[in-house]
């Protein structure tokens, strides 16, 4: 099965060198580009493509406003969104974690995890790029989880009615496994690595992830970090 791609970037010499790697490839497709978020939206509706690379700042409409157009799209139902990002982008990061997208890449990543990005990604799991992951998760807990109580205020942190409702049906609803492994998750560790801190199989584990994504409703596993953040379920290392 081939899979479908979308390459959305302001920069046409930077499209150029996206399509080019991924025409090369075997089982992988160029079906549209975009030159601004606009486009990426109409293209992703018209093409239905399995994955669309989508640039941050980009004219017209920008990237992530973008992504939350194509992922509420009933036009665009399955089609899931890596962001292509740089360090010094994080505050668009979240608002794009927010928006819906499934994957995180940063532009200078190499040509392989661009590929392996796609292919994860379109077989319905997240990524986050791994230099960036748990710098991700931190500071997204930062901005998602309700403001607390500093330490030098001397009072002790709570979290928020709402958090705490939230939290009480995830753990009325999931299992005491699966409630590890949600943490598991939003600490930013992978299927193979949750395996390995409780002591059970990949298989195991991918199946514990695969319960929490219908339990709780989630397109993927990044998904699962922002619901566990507000909760309050999970916190910053």
């Amino acid at each position: 099965m081939t899979i479908s791609v979308v390459v959305a970037d302001d920069q046409a010499l930077v499209r150029v060198g996206f399509c080019g790697i991924i025409a090369a490839t075997p089982g992988l497709s160029v079906v549209g580009e975009a030159a601004n978020g606009a486009e990426a939206v109409e293209v992703a509706r018209a093409a239905k493509p399995d994955v669309v690379l989508m640039d941050v700042r980009m004219p017209v409409l920008d990237g992530i406003e973008a992504t939350r157009q194509i992922t509420a799209s009933p036009e665009a139902a399955g089609v899931r969104v890596i962001i292509l990002t740089t360090f010094d982008l994080d505050e668009y990061v979240f608002g794009a974690l927010r928006a819906g997208a499934s994957g995180f890449l940063l532009k200078d990543t190499l040509p392989a995890d661009l590929l392996t990005a796609i292919r994860v990604v379109a077989a319905g799991d997240a990524l986050l790029a791994p230099s960036v992951t748990r710098r991700l998760i931190s500071e997204f807990a930062k901005t998602a989880l309700p403001a607390r109580e500093t330490a030098a205020q001397g009072t002790a942190a709570a979290a928020s009615p709402a958090a705490a409702s939230r939290a009480s049906q995830i753990t009325q609803l999931l299992t005491e496994r699966e409630c590890e492994v949600l943490r598991l998750v939003a600490a930013g560790l992978s299927n193979a690595e949750i395996a390995d801190r409780l002591c059970i199989s990949p298989a195991t584990a991918k199946t514990h992830v695969a319960h929490l994504l219908t339990k709780l409703d989630a397109r993927d596993r990044v998904q699962l970090v922002i619901i566990a953040y507000q909760a309050g379920l999970a916190a910053p290392a």
